[in-house]
């Protein structure tokens, strides 16, 4: 387990993007990942939730762009985890994808690099807990389908660039 980032008070500086805001399209979802990824340090961790097709890997994208890492940054749902190495001289992203862990004990055994690397977990809400003192909680929420229901959206017209609520939150256990 992580000693935590930086202590309480040292935190990357996510602090400005608190809060909740909308995103109007998968091109503006990476650009928020790309503004995430110029904020975040070695030690960080970020914990993406969000269903099926939210933009969790769409972001994490954009979050590797900025950190300057070899790529593709795609989902790591079979691998598990996967470290893109910094081109540009700086950390290492590794993402995350939690989906097929059944506890925060397997998510622990992968013996992440968390002091020196930006640490992307999806899926990981509930099991990311342990890793650090101090952490960004991203909730990313689409509109759900609900084809039984007149006016609702079919899964075609989910997988369309629909607007995103994202929450960033700062969680310190």
């Amino acid at each position: 387990m992580s000693a935590g980032l930086h202590g309480d008070a040292g935190v990357s500086g996510l602090d400005a993007l608190i809060g909740r805001r909308e995103i109007a399209t998968s091109d503006d979802m990476q650009q928020l990942g790309q503004q995430m990824g110029r904020m975040l340090r070695p030690g960080d961790l970020v914990v993406l939730t969000g269903p099926l097709g939210a933009g969790k890997t769409t972001l994490t994208r954009g979050i590797g762009e900025a950190l300057g890492v070899r790529g593709p940054v795609q989902s790591p749902t079979f691998v598990i985890a996967r470290t893109h190495p910094s081109l540009v001289e700086g950390p290492p992203l590794v993402h995350v994808d939690a989906y097929r862990l059944g506890s925060s004990a397997e998510l622990d055994d992968l013996d992440l690099d968390l002091d020196g690397s930006v640490v992307v977990v999806e899926w990981g809400r509930g099991m990311a807990d342990e890793l650090a003192d101090v952490w960004w909680d991203v909730e990313i929420e689409r509109p759900v389908g609900r084809a039984d229901v007149a006016g609702g959206l079919t899964d075609d017209e989910l997988d369309a660039d629909a607007p995103r609520v994202v929450t960033v939150t700062r969680v310190a256990r």
